[in-house]
């Protein structure tokens, strides 16, 4: 990989990743488009992943920030008490029981890292998994657009529930994010998807998915660097930090943009531009 194609990679990682169209499907059409073989080697890919998480982070580093302080700061309130329904439950603040429910949405991805690696990677280099990846976003977008459009009464209302969502929606969402580990099934897509389905709202849903990913990608790279696949990499280290550098700034641009668009834009037009992506695939490739 030459360090221009790593800088192109990178930008459209960085823009896609939290545009609900599959970063990872993008960068496997990337790679076909400039010829770049490294189907056996995820460690570019990782790591452009984990420099749009970094980008997160510094988009959200205030509300991170609040949720840490408040979670160490109520440790000492927390205290086992009986619901309305007679049941004991922790009695926790507003900020420990968020983090509990992305701790909660990582279990399924974590199951899918741990034992079905293998299978998983086996899926990248092939652009026909992307296109037909990509397809099942499209129809993901279409039906949660449908299921939350203004006046429509959901089947799963989220009212009443802390920070906007309950444990079990904050669940359903991360079984969205552990499917979305196909490249071409978009990961921001399929969790704003399944929360608006489950009739979480869009600006909770918005910085809910955004902030369930970052242990994940963040776990995922130090387990590649710890283990010594920078060694192994066909990917030299200048087009690696290039590209990690590329997709950090384009990703800080990309994350403001989604959180506005998918908190006011239809995302019908999104699936729109997936189906024409997966026509074009199947024609060309």
């Amino acid at each position: 990989m030459e360090w221009f194609e790593a800088v192109l990679l990178g930008l459209l990682q960085g823009l896609t990743e939290f545009l609900p169209v599959s970063s990872s499907g993008h960068l496997e059409i990337g790679k076909v488009l400039l010829g770049i073989e490294t189907s056996d080697d995820l460690l570019f890919t990782t790591m452009v992943h984990a420099a749009t998480v970094l980008s997160t982070i510094v988009v959200f580093r205030k509300q991170i920030w609040d949720l840490l302080k408040g979670f160490f700061c109520g440790l000492k309130d927390w205290r086992i008490v009986r619901n309305e329904a007679g049941r004991k439950v922790l009695s926790c603040n507003d900020q420990t029981d968020y983090l509990f429910k992305i701790a909660l949405s990582m279990i399924p991805v974590m199951v899918v890292g741990l034992f079905f690696k293998d299978q998983v990677e086996s899926l990248f280099g092939s652009i026909h998994v992307v296109g037909g990846a990509l397809i099942v976003t499209a129809l993901l977008l279409f039906f949660s657009d449908y299921a939350s459009r203004p006046g429509r009464k959901s089947i799963f209302p989220a009212n009443g529930y802390r920070n906007g969502l309950s444990y079990w929606q904050a669940f359903a969402v991360g079984l969205g994010q552990a499917f979305a580990v196909v490249p071409g099934l978009s990961r921001s897509g399929t969790t704003i998807s399944t929360g608006l389905i489950c009739g979480v709202k869009r600006e909770v849903i918005a910085q809910f998915s955004f902030l369930m990913v970052l242990v994940p990608i963040l776990g995922e790279t130090f387990l590649e660097v710890v283990g010594g696949e920078f060694g192994s990499s066909s990917v030299g280290v200048l087009p690696l930090v290039l590209g990690f550098v590329s997709a950090f700034v384009s990703g800080l641009f990309a994350c403001k943009v989604m959180i506005a668009l998918v908190k006011k834009a239809k995302l019908s037009w999104f699936a729109l531009y997936c189906l024409v992506a997966a026509v074009c695939i199947f024609i060309f490739a």
